[in-house]
């Protein structure tokens, strides 16, 4: 007569679960004490149970390695943790202004012109300086800063000078 419990291979699933329930107090505090961080304890205790059962090959010691494979996640925890604190964050970028209506005009304007814009208000140069870096006259920046063309009243949709009534 053959012994029925011979015959039939364990359950994977009541294997796992046994093994969870043996397991899983002592690798928790395990996994504790190395993070001292309990939800961050609990995500890698759970992650080794899923490495666990996901692996291909054969584990003959499977407390071995879960065992393992806490140590192993919380000593990466740690060294994601030191790379962290020894990297700098990132700079802040400079806020840019959004699309309006200034873009607008100033895309109608020459290139020149533009520039000589840009560098008067936004740079605050002077004549002197604007000249210089866009290799001009001075005089010309002058005229370029100074007089709106009859392009930028258009896109503006507004004359800034005050016009006298049609008589």
């Amino acid at each position: 007569m053959t012994d029925p419990d011979r015959d039939q291979a364990p359950d994977p699933g009541a294997t796992l679960d046994a093994l969870y329930k043996a397991e899983w107090p002592k690798l928790l505090r395990v996994a504790y004490m190395l993070t001292d961080s309990l939800p961050t304890a609990e995500e890698i205790v759970q992650d080794a149970f899923v490495r666990l059962q996901s692996t291909r090959t054969p584990v003959t010691n499977p407390g071995g390695y879960l065992r393992a494979t806490v140590a192993n996640a919380c000593r990466d925890l740690h060294s994601h943790r030191a790379v962290v604190r020894r990297t700098p964050l990132p700079v802040a970028e400079p806020a840019i202004a959004e699309h309006d209506e200034l873009f607008d005009a100033l895309a109608a304007l020459p290139w020149r012109q533009q520039a000589a814009l840009v560098l008067r208000f936004h740079v605050d140069l002077s004549d002197a300086d604007i000249a210089t870096a866009l290799g001009c006259r001075q005089a010309l920046c002058v005229r370029s800063s100074a007089e709106p063309s009859p392009r930028c009243e258009r896109n503006c949709n507004h004359d800034p000078r005050p016009r006298r009534p049609p008589a």
